[in-house]
């Protein structure tokens, strides 16, 4: 049997870059399975011209918010570069805020990222990704990371993240690296989205741990 080659490989990503532009509204997400999601992406230096580039963040924010979601990576949309956007309104009650750190952060292009964990603390919370459409798990994070990268003007980013923002910063990250959430998931906490809002919905995944036998952290 042939096997089915990843178109992104050997394309010009200018060239890929341009078709996906070519057509109107969001663009289209990969899902888990895709080559694209499970490679580590090209890291970022001018393949796309300056003007291709404000036009390709322009329409992965577009995406994101139509999704809708809190970040998203160029290889959720088959395009293996190096760049992420993050945007998050935070519409939570303050009982969650409060508990998981999610406080809003405005939007944000993240050229070339990396992070570490700044300290020991650990937070697991349900997380899902927009390329695993209608599954959430429990995941186990750095509490604290501190943030290396460009913006798309080529700045320099330094810069401590804790809490939810946190949390995006080491999702967004991930998929460049070649990582899904469910590569750090706790998988006993596997739930779909219809559980998740029968059951699941507290601040924490305290109860989830008990009813589906997995541990949190002391």
């Amino acid at each position: 049997m042939a096997s089915e080659r990843d178109p992104s490989a050997s394309r010009p990503l200018s060239e890929l870059v341009e078709e996906l532009l070519d057509h109107e509204g969001p663009l289209p997400i990969v899902a888990a399975g895709h080559p694209v999601l499970r490679r580590p992406a090209e890291p970022f230096a001018g393949q796309l011209d300056p003007g291709l580039l404000t036009r390709f963040v322009a329409a992965l924010r577009a995406t994101m918010h139509a999704a809708p979601g809190v970040g998203l990576a160029a290889p959720q949309v088959g395009v293996p570069l190096r760049i992420a956007v993050i945007e998050d309104p935070a519409p939570v009650s303050e009982e969650v805020r409060v508990v998981r750190g999610r406080v809003p952060q405005p939007f944000r292009v993240l050229v070339n990222p990396s992070y570490e964990g700044v300290g020991a603390g650990r937070a697991m919370f349900f997380e899902g990704c927009l390329s695993v459409p209608g599954w959430q798990a429990v995941v186990a994070r750095h509490a604290e990371v501190r943030l290396t990268a460009l913006d798309e003007r080529g700045r320099a980013i330094d810069e401590v993240f804790t809490g939810w923002p946190a949390r995006i910063v080491q999702h967004e990250t991930d998929h460049l690296d070649g990582m899904l959430y469910l590569d750090r998931a706790e998988l006993r906490s596997l739930s779909s989205n219809q559980a998740m809002a029968d059951r699941w919905t507290q601040p924490t995944p305290a109860e989830a741990a008990a009813a589906l036998g997995f541990a949190l952290p002391d």
